[in-house]
């Protein structure tokens, strides 16, 4: 099983990640990039050459690949094979399954990002049969494992957390509705919401306004990043009680580089509220094992099972 090589590929709105990996799940070879501006063409061939990268850097090439999985930012289309009009990048339509195929010449197996995540923590991480993986990112989302299978949808866009409502009427979100929970807590939010606050809460700060990222937010002492941290808590514990009524999972884990990078300050709230939240006991709540590889490694396993979880299953 160990001889077997596939891919996995990690389309992100800020970074762009390649592997090859044995039937095992270990890494032979990676590579990344920042994902491109431009068209979905454009982005779709900067997909192919990053795992061109990665199979070089495994010493392969690409048609000596039995699969090919790639976790991507949403929306999808799984009958066109790529992703459409994804809200936190320009391209309105990104082809993915064809040029890998033509290139790679074996099966691609396309999932959400955060579907793969979860796949990832379910069966190289050994995380349960009925899991939630959460990604806190540019942007949030979510995936499910439920009975074991992980769930992907009509379209491929099963468990979009990140647009349910945690604010009604609040601030819009980069797909243009209103109050979801991506407009508060994704990492391309993050400085506008801060903003916000400063501004309507006159709130005193040291901060430079005009130069706020997420990282600022989640790591200065200072009284204006102490209450949007606040309020980003009860948000992110109202996002994840809607995850948990919504899918019943043992446990929610959580990834995405805000996630691994400020555990303390994201997972700490959510257990801290999450029970006064729910009608259903309250699951364990953790940072994907996987850390930052949660969605590249999961993306292994869907090429390794033919997308669908059972490691019965595979090419």
């Amino acid at each position: 099983m160990t001889g077997r090589l596939v891919g996995g590929v990690d389309l992100g709105a800020t970074n762009l990640r390649a592997v090859v990996a044995d039937g095992g799940g270990e890494v032979r070879g990676r590579a990344r990039t920042e994902t491109p501006a431009g068209d979905g063409d454009v982005v779709g061939r900067a997909v192919v050459r990053t795992l061109e990268d990665a199979c070089g850097a495994a010493g392969v090439a690409p048609d000596d690949l039995a699969a090919v999985g790639v976790g991507s930012i949403g929306p999808l289309d799984r009958a066109a094979g790529a992703a459409d009009d994804p809200p936190n990048v320009a391209a309105e339509r990104i082809p993915l399954v064809a040029p890998l195929e033509d290139r790679c010449g074996c099966e691609v197996l396309l999932v959400n990002d955060c579907v793969a995540g979860a796949v990832g923590e379910r069966y190289l991480a050994d995380g349960g049969p009925d899991l939630t993986y959460v990604t806190l990112s540019t942007g949030v989302g979510a995936g499910a494992i439920v009975d074991g299978r992980p769930l992907r949808g009509h379209r491929g866009n099963a468990a979009e957390m990140g647009h349910v409502v945690v604010e009604p009427g609040g601030r819009e979100c980069g797909c243009g509705g209103p109050g979801h929970w991506e407009a508060y807590a994704g990492g391309q939010s993050v400085p506008g919401f801060a903003r916000e606050v400063a501004r309507a809460e006159g709130v005193e700060t040291g901060l430079d306004l005009a130069d706020l990222d997420a990282r600022t937010v989640f790591e200065a002492d200072d009284p204006l990043a102490a209450r949007v941290r606040d309020r980003l808590g009860a948000y992110n514990a109202l996002g994840v009680a809607a995850t948990v009524h919504a899918f019943d999972p043992a446990v929610v884990v959580f990834g995405g580089a805000i996630a691994v990078n400020n555990p303390d300050a994201v997972l700490g709230p959510v257990r801290e509220r999450l029970p006064d939240l729910l009608a259903v006991d309250a699951p364990t709540v953790r940072l994907a094992s996987l850390g930052e590889d949660a969605v590249l490694k999961g993306a292994v396993a869907a090429a390794l099972t033919g997308g669908t979880g059972d490691p019965d299953g595979g090419p």
